[in-house]
């Protein structure tokens, strides 16, 4: 009888130590290693196993034909725009994000709809029964459509029931953390058991031609790291975000081999389940006060798609001797290099004050071309006078004070065009402007010149009264 070997795990990024830590050493998470055997009741030792003889595979060029990978279009648009066009048939996708952020309402909407095109779809469910499953689908309106559905959780029961009949288009995985295979002893949930049953999924769709979705929870507490694990395995990864507040998700691609990333999808929550938002624009927009100091509207880009967005600030007079820095939906390190930009290069001092920043809606922005917004929202609310509401602001600031150009600056000034915006602050270096904003738009050099473009608008704000 083989004798068991026991390993620890961590559960964050797979890293295996023969001995228990408090912290892993591979990537610093505390109290992420987990027992887990290897070996067990008929395992042949690693010394006792005969190596087997590899077969030649047959080389080939570069050159040669190209064929488009076919998508299955499923009919929800902003869905095939985050996918890239589709699925691709033999592909392995990944949709991850917090629990009840709304990735199985999705999936069963795609489901139905690719049902309803005639499309053989799979859903398998190893977190809920069958009756509930379909509580969702007749809450969804998607009860009649001819979707096939089990609840099981292991992953050679699986495959063998995928094997019989017609050959699926689509199998849905809800979700990765509760399948279990035969081929690990672990619990399922481990790195261990998640990487095998992926390993042997993805096995599936590629010889088999069916697309495959696996659905994985990330966790506040880090403690399953499911997604994390397989992310390298599969074809493209979408995460579902969100804010419990807000009634609007974002589905963003991060990785995908058959079409673009970092693009987005907008969706919004309705008790008939995830709503198509054709214009995010306008979502994030909707109740903006136009007379507020503050308050800067960011022309952005995800992906391929302009988004337009208010970014708000408050700077208070603080009476602690740290002054605070609040910053929701940005980031906070980004945040303070403006701050100290403005102070050295603009004579703006802050060190009195606590300032606070929040990204309207709910949204979150990881782009450097949102610093020129940030900095003029600032200054408002500083100066207490509003910024022209028919503005919108774009452009990265360096350490030295200058404003570089960005990408994609004529297609940021046609959506605020599109929306009723007829001023724009953008870099001077940047590409040809066509349109109506030729006249109407102010080139910033420095950061300087958007301060004293402020501050002149105050001291006109001031004459009028």
């Amino acid at each position: 009888m083989a004798k068991t070997r026991i390993q620890f795990i961590c559960q964050s990024c797979g890293a295996v130590s023969p001995r228990w830590a408090g912290k892993c050493d591979a990537c610093g998470g505390w109290n992420t290693l987990v027992e887990e055997g290897t070996g067990g009741i008929g395992a042949v030792p690693g010394g006792l196993r005969s190596p087997r003889k590899g077969r030649p595979v047959a080389l080939t060029t570069l050159s040669g034909e190209i064929e488009d990978a076919p998508r299955i279009v499923s009919g929800i648009a902003e869905l095939d725009r985050a996918t890239g066009g589709g699925f691709v048939p033999g592909s392995a996708l990944l949709v991850g994000g917090d629990p009840g952020i709304g990735k199985s309402t999705l999936l069963m909407q795609a489901a139905a709809a690719l049902a309803h095109r005639g499309h053989r779809v799979v859903y398998v469910s190893g977190e809920e029964a069958v009756a509930q499953v379909r509580l969702r689908a007749q809450r969804l309106g998607a009860a009649t459509a001819p979707v096939d559905l089990a609840a099981e959780t292991n992953v050679e029961d699986i495959l063998a029931t995928l094997a019989e009949g017609r050959r699926p288009d689509l199998v849905i995985l809800d979700s990765i953390q509760t399948l279990w295979t035969d081929l690990a002893e672990s619990a399922p949930g481990t790195v261990t058991q998640v990487r095998a049953a992926a390993q042997a999924v993805i096995r599936y769709a590629k010889s088999s031609g069916a697309a495959v979705v696996l659905v994985g929870h990330v966790t506040k507490e880090g403690q399953i790291a499911g997604p994390r694990v397989v992310e390298h395995m599969v074809d493209a990864v979408l995460y579902f975000e969100g804010e419990g507040g807000h009634h609007f998700r974002i589905l963003r691609a991060v990785k995908n081999r058959f079409g673009p990333t970092d693009e987005i999808g907008v969706f919004e929550m309705s008790d008939k389940g995830l709503r198509e938002v054709s214009n995010p624009s306008e979502l994030f927009l909707g109740e903006r006060h136009a007379k507020a100091p503050g308050a800067a509207v960011f022309a952005g880009m995800e992906g391929t798609r302009p988004v337009l967005v208010e970014i708000q600030a408050l700077v208070a007079p603080s009476p602690l001797g740290t002054p605070r820095r609040t910053v929701v939906g940005w980031d906070g390190a980004r945040l303070a290099m403006v701050l100290a930009v403005l102070e050295a290069h603009c004579g703006v001092r802050f060190a009195q004050h606590d300032v606070y920043l929040n990204v309207a809606g709910g949204y979150r922005i990881a782009e450097p071309a949102a610093d020129l917004a940030v900095a003029a929202a600032l200054v408002s609310s500083l100066t207490g006078i509003a910024l022209p509401a028919d503005c919108v602001y774009f452009g990265e600031i360096s350490l030295s004070g200058a404003v570089r150009p960005v990408a994609h600056a004529q297609q940021r000034l046609k959506e605020a065009e599109k929306l009723g915006f007829a001023q724009a602050v953008l870099p001077s270096g940047s590409e040809e402007i066509t349109g109506g904003f030729g006249s109407a738009s102010f080139l910033c050099a420095t950061l300087a010149d958007l301060v004293v473009r402020i501050a002149g608008s105050l001291r006109r704000h001031g004459g009028d009264d």
